[in-house]
């Protein structure tokens, strides 16, 4: 099965505390990518597949609402 890709999703509203990636990043499944702070509370979010971030949709302390897109992840290239 060919990966699509992942668009990484703000699973709930909050504030942007860390962006730890840039556009043309490698990252790995699991890789934590972006820090998001939710009542208090600051919650890791990870990738779930290989790939290069392709967009980085959010600024750092920027306000995002429940399901709006954080970060966009292509596919690893062909024979990489």
């Amino acid at each position: 099965a060919r990966s699509r890709g992942e668009t990484l999703t703000a699973p709930m509203p909050g504030a942007v505390v860390a962006i730890r990636v840039k556009v043309g990043d490698t990252v790995q499944p699991g890789q934590s990518v972006l820090v998001l702070e939710a009542m208090k509370m600051q919650n890791e979010l990870t990738v779930q597949s290989a790939g290069v971030v392709k967009e980085v949709c959010v600024e750092e302390k920027a306000a995002v609402s429940a399901g709006q897109p954080l970060l966009k992840i292509a596919p690893p290239a062909e024979g990489a």
